[in-house]
């Protein structure tokens, strides 16, 4: 049998996706109002199991339809997933509001998926009120075509009580902060010295290894791809700059010896480490308490810093997730779900935010995850909605902030560069770079400059390649 091209495999999961949607109706045309008359939003990522977040969600859906006579909530446990996404999308059978992260955004964007939020958000007053960087991320041609939800800058995490027994405390109470990639690792080999812990963990599966390698490459000069005039994008990694960042990687294992035995690291098995106590240092993407509170980590041993520098640039990775609303989106829907998104996400201070904000942070609290960290935000520093969030931070924080202080200075001052993720994609570029930092730990003669190449050629042909836009 001969066997289909990606191209052809992706024309025909999309031509039956599509010929599902004319046979269901095409979509939701016969449901974006309910019997009342009131226009229904259907939200993807609701919690489906008893507990918290599910009684949060309902209070806020509660809330809103008392505020809102006009609209009803439909909660729906969609979440993105990229294998199915542009087959439900093709057959119209996306939530009306849906989250995804921002590697997906240009993607999606570009394929028409997600509606165009500029004159409702004009009109509700957004403009100038989000963070230009961020703004970028979700617009094209001037319209916004994505609700920012969150954001975050990769920091360096570090253990408090390990950092203390190697001596790295400074007298403020901070944790002492590597100014390089180079100090980090000898604050690492401190660390195995003083304590036996590994002094430094990085993740290396799940797309995960690639994610974290990805800034450190960059702190090395490394760009992974350029757009051509014709549109195409052409891997440019194949240089002695990413060989170089991956030599890096390589000798924590073989040169300083400060990485755990495993090598085989998920984000589970990352974040396991990291909550109990299996390591000093390792890199954060803002706020991770919630990642390894359920391992019993206690939040005063959570510190945070700065991203150290690289030898040619000082930058760190801006990420998170942002909220759609599908293209197949009613003019009442898209202005219903503005309405909604704005109960929980907003510039303004007012006082459906304020209860949204204080009930999520007091559920991070009856959850015993760490209260001090004031990550990235999507919004301009002139927000009210940020101010006030930072208050109920400053008034609720259950840890000493000195141990956080050097990465909320970061974020709040930011010396280095903030880079978004890489354009074109990005998790399929994450996927093989994981599998160059696999190779480059479990074998000590691994080639380098050879990964990078092989790497390079085969993003380019799997993937660039076989892009439609």
């Amino acid at each position: 049998m001969k066997k289909l091209s990606f191209k052809q495999i992706t024309a025909l999961t999309l031509s039956f996706a599509l010929t599902a949607g004319i046979f269901t109706g095409c979509g939701k045309k016969a449901t974006d109002k309910d019997e009342e008359g009131r226009t229904i939003v259907t939200v993807g990522n609701w919690p489906s199991k008893e507990g918290a977040e599910l009684d949060n969600a309902n209070a806020n859906k509660k809330r809103f339809e008392k505020d809102n006579p006009d609209v009803v909530i439909e909660g729906d446990a969609y979440t993105f997933e990229r294998k199915t996404f542009y087959a439900k999308a093709a057959g119209g059978q996306l939530p009306i509001v849906y989250e995804t992260a921002y590697t997906e955004v240009p993607e999606i964007i570009n394929s028409g998926y997600s509606a165009d939020l500029t004159d409702v958000l004009n009109k509700r007053g957004y403009k100038g009120m989000f963070n230009e960087k961020i703004l970028e991320l979700v617009s094209k041609d001037g319209k916004i075509l994505a609700f920012p939800k969150n954001a975050y800058i990769f920091g360096l995490g570090c253990n408090m009580d390990i950092m203390k027994k190697a001596g790295l405390i400074n007298e403020d109470g901070t944790p002492k902060q590597p100014k390089d990639w180079y100090e980090m690792a000898e604050f690492a080999v401190r660390i195995k010295e003083k304590t036996g812990k590994p002094g430094f963990v990085i993740p290396t599966s799940a797309n995960c290894g690639g994610w974290m390698y990805m800034p450190i490459a960059w702190s090395f000069g490394v760009d992974f791809m350029e757009q051509n005039k014709d549109g195409k994008w052409q891997a440019t990694f194949d240089t002695k700059e990413a060989v170089e960042a991956l030599q890096f990687i390589k000798d924590l294992k073989w040169k300083y010896d400060v990485l755990p035995a495993n090598s085989l690291i998920d984000p589970t098995e990352y974040y396991k480490t990291i909550g109990t106590n299996g390591a000093g240092m390792y890199i954060i993407p803002g706020d991770y308490s919630g990642n390894v509170s359920q391992y019993g980590m206690d939040v005063n041993a959570l510190g945070a810093m700065a991203m150290p520098a690289g030898p040619k640039r000082h930058v760190t990775l801006l990420g998170g997730a942002v909220q759609c609303v599908s293209n197949n989106a009613t003019a009442d829907q898209i202005d219903a779900s503005v309405r909604w998104l704005e109960t929980m996400y907003n510039y303004k201070a007012t006082d459906a935010f304020k209860e949204a904000i204080n009930r999520r942070y007091e559920t991070k609290i009856a959850n015993k995850h760490h209260i001090g960290i004031k990550a990235m935000s999507p919004w301009s520093s002139n927000s009210e909605g940020l101010a006030y969030e930072h208050s109920v931070i400053d008034k609720m924080a259950n840890a000493d902030l000195a141990h956080v202080k050097l990465y909320n200075d970061f974020v709040a001052n930011c010396p280095a560069d903030i880079q978004p993720e890489e354009p074109a994609c990005c998790q399929e570029l994450y996927a093989i770079l994981d599998g160059c930092i696999q190779e480059v730990l479990t074998n000590k003669n691994a080639d380098c400059a050879k990964l990078i190449k092989n790497a390079a050629k085969d993003f380019q042909k799997n993937y660039l390649d076989n892009l439609t836009y």
